[in-house]
């Protein structure tokens, strides 16, 4: 892999897009070797992702324009679908993937952040989907995911206007789930990366069967009606029983409270 970089610490695994010169930018070369890498996860050993980029300027500033610029038609959708079909397979990646955005996320990288199941920033982030000011519509899922996260109003307003907003405000609109500060003398980069993989590490300790499940009922659930959503959610929660996973967490949890009641000293009035 040229430029992307992949570290397993524990059950969490690190994926880091590293073209730190073109501010992380998604050129086809980028997107094959990404996909490639989340096909080699071994999903017997690693129970969630964490995906950034490197350096401290982006994780990724958006699509490579200089890629894009001299596209045909019939080669601008090609070029969105390769985009749209490596996103579409991480969000629906068996296990969690946290996104420790650092930087610019613009375009593509505003998109690939939101294909993500979680979204954390550092105060330095920077988010927007700014492509109609160069002739073009969002291509990797930009108009559809965005809106599903923060209501049509506020997509619309942010892709119509190509306007970039900050962390405190991609927060405030719900595009991500936190804003991390660095305590003094730390990089913005490294806390949001050590709050991201601390995340992940809590995750990997849940019964990995349940998470699982529960993502894939989230997503799922989300492309039909609540009534055909519920049904969704039970048989997913059914097929959770009679695993080793809950067995051991039920059987721990009953010793457990079985315990606590025989240390419980009766109240005397007096």
């Amino acid at each position: 892999m040229e430029y992307i970089l992949y570290e397993v610490s524990d059950k969490v695994g690190t994926i880091t897009i590293n073209r730190e010169k073109a501010l992380n930018a998604l050129n086809s070369q980028v997107l094959d070797e990404l996909s490639a890498t989340l096909d080699a996860v071994d999903l017997n050993e690693i129970r969630c992702l964490v995906l950034t980029g490197a350096g401290e300027k982006a994780f990724v500033a958006g699509a490579d324009i200089a890629e894009m610029s001299s596209l045909t038609k019939a080669e601008a959708e090609a070029f969105g679908k390769k985009g749209n079909d490596v996103f579409r397979k991480l969000e629906t990646f068996p296990i969690p993937v946290i996104a420790a955005v650092n930087g610019f996320a613009l375009g593509g990288g505003c998109e690939i952040a939101m294909s993500c199941d979680i979204r954390l920033a550092s105060d330095t982030a920077v988010f927007g989907q700014p492509e109609v000011g160069l002739g073009i519509t969002p291509g990797f899922g930009g108009t559809q995911r965005l809106a599903r996260l923060i209501g049509a109003g506020m997509a619309k307003q942010l892709i119509y206007t190509a306007r970039n907003i900050k962390a405190e405000e991609a927060y405030r609109v719900g595009l991500v789930n936190d804003v991390i500060k660095p305590e003094e003398g730390a990089s913005s980069k490294d806390a949001v990366l050590a709050a991201a993989q601390k995340m992940a590490a809590g995750i990997a300790k849940q019964a990995p069967i349940a998470v699982r499940a529960s993502k894939k009922a989230i997503n799922d659930g989300l492309q039909v009606d609540m009534d055909a959503a519920i049904v969704i959610e039970e048989k997913l929660f059914g097929s959770c029983f009679e695993t080793k996973d809950q067995g051991a967490a039920m059987a721990n949890f009953l010793e457990k409270d079985k315990e606590k009641k025989l240390k419980v000293v009766p109240f005397e009035n007096k």
